[in-house]
């Protein structure tokens, strides 16, 4: 898809990675540490080398496949969630090369899914296949409360500010509740995509929430502006497996099962993508569609199959849509199906692109962004971790 990375967008393989065992590993880059949770029960730490090179320093065995992880580099505190329910912390050594165990939280009946920890509030925030939403307390590991949600849980962010935690699931529902020490309260519940929410991503100072569905799409919501303002953007031919974002630039990564990684550019006024209308006939011609017997015998036409402009919105024949266009700041990338009128009046200058694109050459799974330095990790379905340089293009 798109087109491949140019040459300066580097990426490399830690020498000496095995492997056989990356197939669902999650994996976190700060400089020279790397940290994998592995499905073979494994917890690795590599360090980067003065030749360059990434080499083991740390290998544990869990007592059940690893599932998520979350690694706050404050506190070297490493929190590993499993198949059985259970969340493992850790810390590190200053020097990466030992882990000693801190505390077991006996967190969910089933997998956990996701992990986040709060260091502002001691908290650990978690979901797993039981649909439980639940916050420990760190110190104590005691559990502060739970929430039970629709779907199984497949995307967690917390704003420390508001006390806001967003839970996307794979209903394709996004749920916002406000967190207390020991209860929380329903804000309200949304859904803007077609299939299950794959990620999310928080934006805390623009205070818009970003949600990447496995219907291939984005949507920018904007959260903070009480406006219901929602943005989509179209970019992936397959499901959307992360999303980051680079505040400083107000750019956004999405990464896709299709391999491609799309750089937004969200520092450009974006338009909301139309409502589509409903009609019995073709709003520019007149012609009935293929439903509207009764106008079909009064005009003696055969009736027509209905599509949808883009742009406008308008429920179209195919004649009158034949066109087809692509319209960036609606987040549309790729050439999508406007009326003909439509197409006339979009300039070369609304066509031009306002993300880029580039392939990672593998079926991405898991990401992490390191803002500071502006490296990518990607984990893929290939068993191979890659560390890419994005500085070139997130700047």
């Amino acid at each position: 898809m798109g087109e491949e990375a140019p040459e300066n967008y580097n990426s490399q393989e830690p020498s000496g990675w095995p492997r056989c065992t990356l197939g669902a590993a999650r994996a976190r880059s700060r400089g020279r540490l790397l940290l994998e949770a592995a499905r073979d029960r494994t917890v690795r730490v590599w360090l980067k080398r003065d030749s360059g090179q990434y080499w083991p320093s740390i290998y544990y065995v869990m007592p059940s496949p690893c599932s998520c992880m979350s690694f706050n580099p404050e506190t070297r505190r490493l929190s590993i969630g499993l198949d059985n329910g259970t969340i493992s912390e850790f810390i590190l050594s200053e020097d990466y090369n030992k882990m000693t165990p801190v505390r077991n939280y006996q967190a969910h009946q089933s997998r956990v899914t996701m992990i986040l920890f709060v260091l502002e509030l001691e908290w650990v925030l978690s979901t797993g296949q039981d649909k439980l939403f639940a916050w420990h307390c760190s110190e104590s590991a005691r559990r502060l409360g739970g929430y039970r949600t629709s779907a199984v849980a497949s995307g967690l962010q917390f704003d420390v500010e508001t006390r806001h935690v967003f839970i996307g699931d794979q209903s394709g529902q996004v749920t916002i509740l406000t967190l207390e020490q020991d209860t929380c309260t329903l804000v309200t519940a949304f859904r803007g995509h077609t299939g299950g929410v794959t990620a999310l991503c928080w934006d805390p100072v623009q205070r818009v929430l970003f949600s990447g569905s496995s219907d291939h799409s984005v949507i920018m919501w904007d959260i903070g502006g009480r406006k219901g303002t929602a943005i989509e953007l179209q970019g992936h031919n397959d499901k959307v497996q992360a999303l980051s974002y680079a505040q400083h630039t107000r750019q956004l990564i999405s990464c896709g099962g299709d391999g491609g990684i799309v750089v937004w550019n969200m520092d450009v006024e974006r338009q909301e993508t139309p409502e589509w209308l409903d009609s019995d006939s073709c709003q520019k011609c007149d012609q009935p569609f293929f439903w509207n017997f009764k106008q079909m015998w009064d005009s003696k036409k055969i009736g027509l199959r209905q599509h949808h402009c883009r742009k406008c919105g308008k429920a179209v024949c195919g004649k009158c849509s034949s066109k087809r266009s692509s319209i960036p700041l609606m987040g549309f990338e790729f050439e999508v199906r406007v009326c003909d009128s439509c197409h006339e009046a979009i300039t070369d200058e609304e066509r031009a692109p306002t993300a880029t694109f580039h392939d990672s050459k593998h079926n991405i799974v898991h990401v992490h962004f390191d803002a500071t330095r502006g490296w990518l990790l990607t984990s893929g379905t290939d068993k191979v971790i890659k560390l890419w340089d994005m500085t070139p293009v997130v700047s």
